[in-house]
C-alpha cells in the first residue's frame, strides 16, 4: 500500500521584532489567516494523518495550533532548517503510519519534494512546487514505498499542491 507524505510549510513570521531569535519567531496576523484558511482545505481532504511530525520552532508550532487545532505532534528538533539527507532520516523513523504531515521550513521541505519526484513523475503542479513553495503552502504526495524505513529518491508523486493564495487571493503576494 502506497505511502501518503503531506508537507506543510509554516505560515508568514512576524519580523516586528528584529532582535528576536529565529526559533522563537512567530507569526503575524497574515501569517494565522493563512494558517487557518489551509488548514480548513488539508482538513477538507479527510486525510487521517498516523503521524505529524514537526520542527518545534514557534512559527510552526502556531501553524498547526492555527490549521489543525487539537493535534498532538511529535516535535522533532531535526526538522527545524533541515536539510534534505536530515528530512529523510526524519522520515524514514516515522513508525507504521500510512500517512505522515511534516510540518516545517524551506528550503528543506521544496527540496525535498523536488528529490522524491521522478523526471518521469513531474506534473503541472510539480512545476508549480518547483518555482516557489511558499508560506502555509500544503503538499501532498503519493510514495511507492510500503515501509517508511524504504523512502528513497524518485519514489514519489505529487498528488496535491496548494497555496494561501489559492484559496484567498487576499493572501497572495503582497507588493
Amino acid at each position: 500500500m502506497p505511502k501518503l507524505l503531506g508537507l506543510l510549510r509554516h505560515a508568514k513570521s512576524d519580523w516586528d521584532d528584529i532582535g528576536m531569535r529565529d526559533f522563537d519567531r512567530g507569526l503575524n496576523d497574515r501569517g494565522r489567516r493563512g494558517a487557518r484558511l489551509i488548514g480548513a482545505h488539508i482538513r477538507d481532504h479527510g486525510v487521517a494523518w498516523g503521524t505529524i511530525v514537526a520542527s518545534p520552532a514557534a512559527r510552526v508550532q502556531q501553524t498547526l495550533a492555527e490549521a489543525i487545532p487539537g493535534t498532538e505532534p511529535r516535535w522533532d528538533k531535526r526538522v527545524y532548517l533541515a536539510d534534505i539527507d536530515t528530512l529523510f532520516e526524519v522520515l524514514k523513523g516515522a513508525g507504521p503510519a500510512d500517512a505522515v504531515l511534516l510540518a516545517g521550513h524551506n528550503p528543506g521541505l521544496q527540496d525535498l519534494l523536488l528529490a522524491l519526484i521522478p523526471p518521469s513523475a513531474e506534473n503541472d503542479l510539480f512545476d508549480e512546487a518547483a518555482v516557489k513553495f511558499p508560506t502555509a503552502t500544503f503538499a501532498m504526495l503519493e510514495l511507492a514505498i510500503d515501509d517508511w524505513a524504504g523512502l528513497a529518491r524518485d519514489c514519489g508523486k505529487l498528488i496535491h499542491f496548494a497555496r494561501p493564495r489559492d484559496l484567498d487571493p487576499a493572501l497572495g503576494p503582497e507588493d
